[in-house]
């Protein structure tokens, strides 16, 4: 059991913690909700910062964040930011998801890449300086959809995707060809990959949710195996690694074992989003980590036996009765779930 002096003491040394169960996917870490991470038995959080507060004292005051005055994302806040994380005897491995408009025009080749870039450019260098190791993106200028919601298990909510409720509408100025998103993502990893190795941070990338072939006129490049293969061998580097998003995997009806084995004998698997969904595109739902369409326990060994030892945290969850909006009831039925689980392989391993 990890006790707050354990984690005090290797904070700054991520490499060499075993694979762990965290939480995530909000945005600021009030002392209330640490100590609710702490009352689950959890030491690593990641901070998803993909929506825009201008009243929130860590995100810059323009959300475009120009490349003039003092709006800047800056090494001052982000240290901040961890130092309020490690005051409550907590771990922060990683920050997610900017917001999209912080480069849009960087994966759809537009009039301010270049600009974009230079942000982003300076943001995996803050983030760096600050102590925090991972930096998770998403590929996806659509960003993520879903045409409604459903009842599982005991009637809680979970939402879903029925391609067959899409219409032609576009979401930019045009029709994108996948040439071209691939030539943009090629064009983002020469300009960051560099930066990423001289900052120490790795850069983490999620699937398409849902992985269609495209959404609203964009193509959803990282949607299959072969396409993630691609992207990581497109421009080489120890860095570029995947937020390896289960859920999302599970939604292509990809062989998870042989994915999972494949990257993680390479050691690209930066972090985990442990989740299920019933069903594969065009049509699946989200529903409870253990009535979906893989085995868990056997994705969590094939992660051990490959020697990922980073951070699994519940991505989307089932809204639970008298839940709150981060679902933090369905969240720590994941937790708990999952710490089972991995006391479990544990056991397991001690005894081969």
């Amino acid at each position: 059991m990890s006790s707050d002096s354990d984690v005090e003491g290797s904070v700054s040394r991520f490499e060499e913690l075993p694979m762990r169960v965290g939480l995530g996917q909000f945005m600021d870490p009030t002392e209330k909700r640490l100590r609710y991470v702490k009352q689950l038995g959890v030491d690593d959080i990641l901070l998803n910062m993909y929506q825009y507060d201008p009243d929130y004292e860590h995100m810059p005051d323009d959300e475009r964040m120009p490349l003039e005055g003092d709006d800047e994302w800056s090494v001052e806040n982000l240290i901040a930011l961890r130092e309020r994380v490690e005051d409550a005897g907590i771990r922060l491995n990683a920050i997610e998801n900017v917001p999209i408009s912080f480069y849009e025009d960087v994966m759809l080749g537009g009039p301010e890449r270049d600009e974009q870039l230079e942000k982003l450019k300076r943001t995996i260098r803050n983030i760096g300086e600050a102590g925090i190791p991972i930096f998770g993106y998403h590929w996806a200028p659509a960003g993520v959809w879903r045409t409604g919601s459903t009842s599982v298990r005991g009637g809680a909510f979970v939402s879903a995707f029925d391609a067959g409720e899409l219409d032609s509408t576009l979401t930019h100025d045009r029709e994108y060809t996948e040439a071209e998103l691939w030539e943009n993502y090629e064009y983002f990893l020469e300009a960051v990959l560099p930066v990423a190795e001289e900052a120490g941070v790795d850069l983490c990338l999620h699937p398409s949710d849902p992985p269609m072939e495209r959404l609203g006129g964009v193509p959803q490049l990282f949607r299959n195996f072969e396409n993630f293969k691609r992207a990581m061998d497109l421009v080489p580097s120890d860095n570029h690694k995947l937020d390896l998003c289960l859920g999302c995997w599970s939604q292509m009806g990809e062989d998870l074992p042989e994915v999972i084995r494949y990257f993680g004998e390479r050691d690209e698997i930066g972090y985990v989003h442990f989740r299920d969904v019933e069903g594969t595109v065009p049509a699946f739902h989200e529903t409870f980590v253990d009535e979906g369409n893989y085995d868990e326990y056997e994705l969590l060994s094939t992660l051990d036996s490959v020697g990922f030892d980073g951070m699994m945290i519940p991505d989307h969850t089932p809204h639970l009765e008298d839940d709150t909006d981060w679902e933090h009831r369905g969240r720590a039925y994941t937790v708990g779930y999952l710490r089972g689980m991995l006391r479990a392989r544990r056991a397991e391993t001690r005894g081969e």
